[in-house]
């Protein structure tokens, strides 16, 4: 891999490093390290997979991304964007199949980056960042309502729908007192920054409301709050390497979700960089951050982990509090690592409704919801794809709310951009105060002479401009001798407006009828001799301005 194409930042930062540098980093590093624990957990529990994996993730990206990662800030771990990917992958595919398409997604993200197509990722349309995020908040809001009220249901269905439909049925088996867990949680939540920035709220919650229900259990014989340990079986080691088997038809398979992960991780992981440079006043080298995303994507699930980005929220508290160079991220990865060995077993005591109540905040955070009414002001267009990306994510998956969006988003861009492109007739005379493309000297008009009509074209003459153009000559009944064509607002031609302008010529040809362009400027001028259309047209009818293509027309009358 050269050098040029992967520049981690960890290697410019420390060359020169200080204690005072360090001590920010290693404080940053250790409270990031807090707050990360309860979502790590919160998020490996609503993907479908054990506590742990969650853990396990956060420290293996976490080191991984700042490592080898291009931005000095970036705190990599799994993130509630990809709760419902994976959820979905490991409900059709089995635990097997999340492992390949995470692995399979970091090599597409390290290609991203080798290809150096990081600034590629930028240009996805903001409808569609905002649809699919809104919808995934959506859906996590909706897949944590049996634990955060603690209902009795034997099996959640899949399906957005269905599962509102099996809440509406269920609404008498709420437990109160779970229930009260998991909103008292997010009062917590709420409340906790009035009094103070630096402890996350989500920590918080978790203690008080685990000390909470340990108390009622212990002495007001309250146990219908149901716990980490009630469900899961804690473990506080490190997994061994294992390296799935792999088989061109599995593969074949998972392209598809593999690809949804690393857009999505590319998405979301160079938009927390953006968002961190205009708060540190740094630049992130975007392919070398993706080369790093796909190191921890490789490496995570190897170690047992789920698929991780870069954190929005776990970024910008690493910034403020004093973090500044990837030390901070790996600080943050070796605290998450001394929580696991050590003090994972007390997380069986964590209530299920309390983490019910974090990832509900999580999705309000989500949503964007200002961003997303704001939208709904702007264009139709953009609202159309603002709408059905979101949608698709809530009603069936993320995969297919991204491939139609973007789909939906083309297909409006090219419609856009044709309309761009304007085509007009000129009639009588024509106005040369406006026009750049001759010397007109004391002239204000020039007088069109008979048997010749005069178009002209104003954008790129690309696709839907050919086709305007033919519709406006069909509305003149009579048959001129001579077409002019004027060019000089064009400034670039594509292969379709190529093969409509050959048409054209061909046809006016087979009529009798001259075409003479005017003002064709030099870049469009030579692809018209590449493809050998000034021997269709004779270069004597591709002329630098409207006089000469003018008097070109009388010869050609006479």
């Amino acid at each position: 891999m050269e050098a040029t194409i992967w520049k981690p930042k960890l290697l410019t930062a420390i060359r020169k490093y200080d204690r005072k540098t360090f001590m920010a980093d290693l404080m940053a590093g250790i409270i990031v390290g807090i707050v990360a624990l309860p979502l790590a957990i919160a998020f490996g529990i609503a993907s479908g997979v054990s506590p742990e994996k969650g853990i396990i993730t956060a420290i293996v990206a976490g080191l991984i991304v700042a490592a080898c990662g291009g931005s000095k800030v970036q705190i990599g771990g799994p993130t509630g964007a990809f709760i419902v990917i994976v959820y979905g992958i490991i409900q059709q595919y089995g635990m097997q199949g999340l492992t390949i398409a995470t692995l399979m997604a970091g090599v597409f993200l390290i290609l991203l980056g080798v290809l150096r197509l990081g600034t590629i990722i930028k240009y996805i349309p903001y409808p569609i960042v905002v649809g699919f995020t809104s919808g995934i908040a959506v859906t996590i809001f909706t897949t944590q309502i049996k634990d955060l009220l603690g209902m009795e249901m034997a099996q959640v269905p899949s399906d957005f729908i269905e599962k509102w439909i099996a809440y509406a049925q269920n609404w008498r088996g709420i437990d109160p007192w779970s229930a009260l867990t998991g909103l008292l949680s997010i009062v917590i939540i709420a409340l906790t920054p009035r009094f103070s920035k630096k402890v996350p709220g989500s920590l918080v919650a978790i203690v008080v409301m685990t000390i909470g229900v340990l108390l009622l259990k212990q002495y007001a014989g309250i146990t219908s709050i149901e716990t980490i340990g009630d469900r899961f079986s804690i473990h506080s080691e490190l997994p061994d390497a294992t390296v799935p088997t792999l088989s061109w038809e599995v593969i074949k398979s998972l392209v598809a979700p593999a690809l949804t992960i690393a857009v999505l991780g590319a998405i979301e992981s160079l938009l927390s960089a953006t968002v961190a440079d205009g708060v540190i006043g740094d630049h992130h080298d975007s392919n070398t951050e993706l080369i790093g995303q796909g190191l921890a994507n490789i490496v995570s699930p190897i170690l047992g982990g789920i698929p991780a980005t870069g954190a929005i929220a776990r970024t910008m508290t690493n910034i403020n509090n004093g973090g500044r160079t990837p030390v901070a991220g790996i600080v943050h990865a070796a605290v998450l690592l001394l929580i696991f060995l050590f003090l994972m077993p007390l997380a069986k005591y964590i209530p299920m409704a309390c983490l019910a109540g974090v990832l509900v905040v999580v999705s309000y955070g989500m949503s964007g919801w200002r961003s997303f009414m704001a939208m709904m002001r702007n264009p139709k267009s953009d609202v159309t794809v603002l709408l059905l990306t979101f949608f698709l994510t809530i009603i069936f998956d993320l995969t297919i709310a991204i491939e139609v969006g973007l789909i939906c988003a083309c297909l409006l861009f090219m419609r856009r951009m044709a309309e761009t492109t304007e085509v007009r007739a000129i009639l009588d005379e024509i106005d040369l105060n406006e026009d750049a493309d001759m010397e007109r000297g004391n002239l204000e008009h020039l007088t069109i002479p008979d048997g010749v009509e005069v178009y002209e074209i104003n954008g790129p003459y690309f696709f839907g401009a050919g086709n305007r153009f033919e519709d406006i000559m069909a509305r003149y009944n009579d048959r001129p001798q001579v077409r002019i064509i004027r060019m000089r607002k064009v400034p670039f031609i594509d292969s379709t407006g190529l093969h409509n302008l050959e048409n054209l010529c061909l046809m006016s040809q087979r009529e009798g009828i001259a075409i003479v362009l005017s003002g064709v400027n030099p870049k469009v001028e030579a692809v018209l001799k590449k493809n050998h259309l000034d021997q269709l047209l004779g270069s004597d009818n591709i002329c630098n301005h409207i006089d000469l293509a003018l008097a070109r027309a009388r010869e050609l009358t006479q």
